[in-house]
């Protein structure tokens, strides 16, 4: 994974949960989740999967807590699998 291409999701991130921060704090981290899940490809979570295993720096607060919800290592990529 390139940093830049890394650079980009944590950038990607953050403006979707700038623009559900006008709600609460549970309603942002619920739509900010919501999309990623509806609109990144797999490719893409696995990314953000792999940058919060290593701390998740750049994410703002709300970026956090929706990745971390639905960015998580599947059973198969935990143990080291391959498809």
């Amino acid at each position: 994974m390139s940093s830049s291409s890394m650079d980009t999701l944590v950038r990607m991130a953050n403006q979707i949960a700038d623009f559900f921060k006008v709600q609460s704090a549970d309603l942002a981290v619920a739509g900010t989740a919501d999309h990623i899940r509806k609109f990144w490809d797999p490719r893409m979570r696995a990314m953000m999967t792999q940058h919060l295993a290593h701390g998740g720096a750049g994410l703002n607060p709300i970026a956090l807590k929706a990745a971390q919800q639905v960015c998580q290592p599947t059973a198969q990529s935990a143990a080291g699998g391959h498809s």
